[in-house]
C-alpha cells in the first residue's frame, strides 16, 4: 500500500489549521482543547502512516498541556509551541532531497560571486556547484540590471560570459573596468573562443582569468578560491579607497583607537561626522556610474582641501563618507560641518548639457567616554544620519543621547506563497534577525492578490520581496510581471523560490527584475543566511 498519498492529506489538514489559526485577520485566542485534539489527531495519523518522529512529537506537546485545560492561545504563543512541528513537517515534505543539503556557514560575509550570462542553463549549473562550496551566488542574464546589481551588491568575484549577444562579454568587461577602475574585483571571462588575439584582449581589458567553455567545474571553484585569496590579501594590505584616495575605514579603526587613548589620558574629546549624499542613487541611475564615481572623486578632494589639517577623512563605503574631527566638541563639529555642506553645495556638475548640484546629509556623534567602541559610535552617528534625512536631507543632526534605542529605517518584507507551513517558517526566523539599519517590517501573503489587495508596496520605504513561483491564483511570474510595471522609483529587492528544473521560469524571471532565486526544496538556514548576506549589502 502506498502510504504519500495519505502523507499528503496529512500535511494538507496540518497546513490548513494553521493557516486558520495564524493568519486570521481578528486573531482570536485559540481554546487549548482545539489544540490538543489538533495533537491528538496528528499522533494517532502519524502512527498509522508510520511517520515515527511527528508521532512522538505530538505526543510530546499533548504531555504539555493538559485536555481539560481552560487556557486560551494568544496566536504568537501557539507560533512559538508548534514551531519544532512546523519545521518537522517541513522536513517530511522535503526529506531525501534536505537531507543530503550542505549546512551552510552561519556568516553573512560569505564570498559573494556574480554571474553574469544569458545563458540559463549555464547560470543554474554554475550557480549550484559554486553554492556548493558555502559562497553566495547571484546572477543576471539582463546588462543593464547585471551592472546595477554589481554596484548594489558589491560582490567579490565576476564570472562574465563573453559570448553576450548585442553587446559581448568584452564590452561588459569594459563598461565594469572604467566604473571601477581603481578597485580591485577579480573578474573571470568565460568563452567559447579561446583563440590567442581573444585571450590578449580580455586580459588587457581587466580580466584577471579567462577558461574555455566547455568548462570544468573542479578547476573554475579552484580558481575562485585562488582568486578570492588574492583580494582578502589586497583588501587587509590596503589603507587607501582606491576610487577617492581617501583612507578606508580599516585605517579609521587605528585613528578611533589613537583618539581614544588621548581621551583616556587627557579626557580630549573628540567627534565623528558620518556623511551620505543625497540621492546618489539618483544620480547613477539618471546620468550613470562614471558620473558618480566623478561625483564621489570631486567630494573627496574637496574634503582633503577643506577640513582642518588635525581633522582626518575616510571613505566608509558606497557614497558614505566619515569625517574624524580631533578634540573636537560636538557642536564645533556641526559648526565645521555646516560651512562644508554649504560650500559644496555651490559647486557645479555637467553631464550631457544637464547642470545639477549634490547636498550631503551627515550626522554627529561626540565621543566623551572612554569606553565607547568605534562600532558604536559609528551607530550613534548613523542614528543622527537617519534623522537627517528623514527631516528633508542637506542637513546636519546630532546624537548625543546614547541611552535612547536606536532608531532604524523600515524594510517592508513580504512573504508570497501558498505553502503554510514555509510562510510560518521564514516569518519564524525573520522575526530573530536583527539589523543595524533596518527594522523588519514582516507580512506574510497567501497568494499575489491578497498582496496586491494590501497596497502594500504604496508604503514609503524600500521592499524585499520573496515570491513562490509556482502558485495556483497568481504564479510567481504574474506577480513580477505587476510588481515591475509598478516599480518605478521604488527599490524592490526580489528573491524567487523555484523548483530545480524550473529553467524557463527562472529565465523569465531574471529577465522581469528578480534579483536572485533559491531552488526548492532549501535549507532554512542556508536562507537565512542568504536574507542576512543580501539586507546587510543593500545598506
Amino acid at each position: 500500500m502506498d502510504l504519500n498519498k495519505y502523507k499528503n492529506l496529512l500535511f494538507q489538514k496540518i497546513k490548513r489549521q494553521i493557516t486558520m489559526w495564524y493568519e486570521s485577520k481578528e486573531r482570536l485566542p485559540i481554546a487549548n482543547s482545539e489544540v490538543y485534539l489538533f495533537l491528538q489527531s496528528i499522533k494517532s495519523i502519524s502512527g498509522t502512516l508510520l511517520l515515527g518522529g511527528l508521532h512522538q512529537l505530538s505526543g510530546r506537546l499533548m504531555d504539555q498541556i493538559e485536555k481539560t485545560n481552560q487556557k486560551q492561545w494568544e496566536v504568537d504563543e501557539l507560533r512559538s509551541f508548534l514551531d519544532d512541528l512546523i519545521s518537522l513537517i517541513y522536513e517530511y515534505e522535503n526529506f531525501v532531497e534536505v537531507e543530503n543539503k550542505r549546512e551552510p556557514r552561519p556568516d553573512e560575509n560569505i564570498p559573494l560571486i556574480q554571474i553574469i550570462d544569458n545563458d540559463v542553463s549555464m547560470i543554474i549549473l554554475l550557480k549550484e556547484k559554486l553554492e556548493e562550496k558555502g559562497w553566495m551566488v547571484v546572477a543576471n542574464t539582463v546588462l543593464d540590471k547585471a551592472i546595477s546589481q554589481y554596484f548594489d551588491l558589491n560582490p567579490d568575484c565576476v564570472i562574465i560570459d563573453m559570448n553576450f549577444p548585442n553587446n559581448n562579454g568584452f564590452q561588459i568587461l569594459d563598461d565594469l573596468q572604467q566604473h571601477n577602475n581603481k578597485q580591485f574585483v577579480p573578474k573571470i571571462i568565460i568563452s567559447l573562443i579561446n583563440d590567442r588575439e581573444t585571450r590578449i584582449n580580455a586580459y588587457k581589458m581587466g580580466a584577471d582569468d579567462f577558461i574555455e567553455k566547455p568548462i570544468d567545474l573542479e578547476e573554475l571553484t579552484v580558481r575562485i578560491e585562488r582568486l578570492l585569496k588574492r583580494k582578502k590579501l589586497f583588501d587587509q594590505s590596503v589603507l587607501l579607497d582606491e576610487l577617492t584616495q581617501l583612507y578606508n575605514r580599516k585605517f579609521l579603526i587605528d585613528v578611533f583607537n589613537r583618539n581614544l587613548k588621548d581621551l583616556k589620558r587627557n579626557n580630549q574629546v573628540f567627534s565623528i561626522a558620518l556623511i551620505d549624499l543625497d540621492h546618489f542613487k539618483n544620480i547613477n541611475d539618471t546620468f550613470g556610474h562614471p558620473t558618480g564615481d566623478q561625483v564621489l572623486s570631486t567630494f573627496a578632494n574637496f574634503l582633503k582641501e577643506k577640513i582642518r589639517s588635525s581633522d582626518v577623512a575616510f571613505r566608509y563605503g558606497g557614497e558614505e563618507f566619515v569625517i574624524l574631527l580631533e578634540n573636537t566638541e560636538q557642536l564645533e563639529t556641526v559648526k565645521i560641518v555646516s560651512r562644508l555642506l554649504n560650500e559644496f553645495s555651490k559647486l557645479k556638475f555637467e553631464k550631457d548639457n544637464n547642470i545639477f548640484s549634490v547636498t550631503f546629509s551627515t550626522g554627529v556623534f561626540a565621543i566623551s567616554h572612554p569606553e565607547t567602541t568605534l562600532e558604536a559610535a559609528i551607530k550613534y552617528a548613523d542614528q543622527a544620519l537617519y534623522k537627517a534625512k528623514d527631516n528633508g536631507r542637506a542637513r546636519i543632526e546630532t546624537m548625543n543621547q546614547p541611552s535612547l534605542p536606536l532608531i532604524k529605517k523600515p524594510l517592508f518584507f513580504s512573504i508570497i506563497d501558498d505553502d503554510a507551513i514555509i510562510r510560518t517558517m521564514l516569518l519564524r526566523i525573520l522575526n530573530t534577525m536583527d539589523f543595524d539599519h533596518y527594522q523588519l517590517n514582516l507580512e506574510a501573503f497567501e497568494d499575489g492578490i491578497q498582496f496586491f489587495d494590501s497596497n502594500r508596496l504604496e508604503k514609503s520605504g524600500e521592499h524585499f520581496l520573496i515570491i513562490d513561483g509556482v502558485m495556483p491564483v497568481m504564479d510567481g511570474i504574474e506577480i513580477l510581471q505587476k510588481v515591475k510595471k509598478l516599480k518605478t522609483g521604488r527599490d524592490i529587492y526580489v528573491l524567487m523560490l523555484t523548483g530545480r528544473k524550473s529553467e524557463t521560469d527562472i529565465e523569465r524571471a531574471l529577465k522581469l527584475g528578480a534579483d536572485d532565486y533559491v531552488t526548492k526544496p532549501f535549507s532554512i538556514k542556508e536562507l537565512q543566511v542568504r536574507i542576512q548576506r543580501l539586507i546587510t549589502r543593500m545598506k
